[in-house]
């Protein structure tokens, strides 16, 4: 049996499998690698060995090596990188923000605008375009992956920071650190409305949109989609809107983006989830027209991926890596600082 599971990844994507396989009550000893080649379909076997190493192949729930021989009736669980696409990609020379970057890894500062994969009429342009260029010589740039070496993803129009595997080792073992909850992700954003509370969390399943097919929505009910939290925490109340930082328990499409909206605190100028029109303020022309410019300084959603923390493949050292607000969402904040301190100082005269 194999079923697909949805990783903890970014803000959401399937980037990985999860096989399951019930052994055979007549199956004769036989090394694990070679076993699940046989079993999988458009894997090789050295894929299977990376996963091994990285700890990414249970038997009975522990983590075996390439050479362990599957017995009768052994419930084994791989977690693997997304099979190949066929799908000619092209390395284009763009330049990439790159924050570190070593044998096993790189982590880059991604701006907004920039699609992270192919596809849906992207097949050029994205960053797995730049990565097949500045990593050409890796044999996993190579491979026609769609997706080669991307741990995680973050959406077009979110910017912020990605770490990126140049090795089948360093990908299984950062995917699983995703997969596990053990990665560290902190973002930014600014989002309509204030808030009674300084802190809380959201937690509400995260499903594909049954009338918009789009978007996400949040089924409170648990009846469909899947298990979501995110936790947020207010650092400044600017009037209409407020400056919120975000930690993601789990990693679905979309999931700060949604999980806002239905708090009824949609990101700023988020087209697909209504933070595009003004949901807070006054009625007066003045308002509407310094809203306006807000987003034609910042024409695009809010938010931004600023840090991110994981254990280092190889040397098994914590990493941590910051971004600072680009320039379109902080000069948005400070209209916004410098619009409700003037507002202020006219309601005190």
């Amino acid at each position: 049996m194999s079923e697909e599971l949805e990783s903890e990844l970014g803000e959401g994507s399937e980037l990985f499998e999860h096989h399951r396989f019930v052994v055979d009550k007549g199956q004769s000893l036989l090394r694990i690698d070679k076993f699940l080649s046989n079993k999988i379909e458009n894997i090789s076997r050295s894929k299977i060995q990376a996963a091994a190493q990285a700890d990414c192949i249970l038997v009975n729930d522990l983590p075996v090596k390439p050479n362990y021989k599957v017995k009768p009736s052994d419930t084994i669980s791989v977690v693997l990188p997304r099979p190949v696409y066929e799908l000619q990609l092209i390395p284009q020379d763009i330049p990439l923000d790159i924050l570190y970057e070593d044998d096993l890894l790189l982590v880059v500062n991604k701006e907004a605008g920039l699609v992270v994969h192919p596809g849906h009429g992207n097949y050029e342009g994205t960053l797995i375009n730049a990565l097949m260029f500045h990593l050409k010589d890796s044999p996993l740039f190579q491979s026609g992956d769609i997706r080669p070496g991307l741990v995680h993803r973050i959406d077009k129009n979110t910017s912020g920071i990605l770490v990126i595997a140049k090795t089948e080792f360093a990908l299984n073992h950062l995917a699983k650190q995703f997969y596990d909850r053990t990665s560290k992700r902190r973002y930014i954003a600014l989002v309509w409305g204030s808030f009674n509370e300084t802190d809380g969390v959201v937690t509400g399943n995260i499903g594909r949109s049954h009338k918009d097919r789009t978007k996400m929505f949040v089924f409170a009910d648990g009846s469909d989609g899947k298990h979501a939290v995110t936790h947020y925490k207010v650092l400044e109340q600017l009037g209409y809107v407020s400056l919120i930082e975000c930690r993601l328990e789990t990693g679905r499409t979309h999931q700060i983006r949604v999980h806002m909206e239905f708090l009824g605190h949609p990101v700023f100028n988020d087209e697909r989830y209504g933070g595009d029109k003004i949901i807070k303020g006054t009625t007066f022309t003045k308002y509407k027209q310094f809203v306006n410019n807000c987003f034609a300084i910042m024409p695009r959603h809010a938010l931004h991926a600023a840090s991110l923390g994981f254990v280092h493949p190889g040397t098994g050292k914590e990493m941590f890596f910051e971004s600072a607000l680009p320039a379109d969402m902080s000069a948005v904040i400070e209209k916004w600082r410098v619009y409700i301190h003037s507002r202020d100082l006219e309601e005190e005269q």
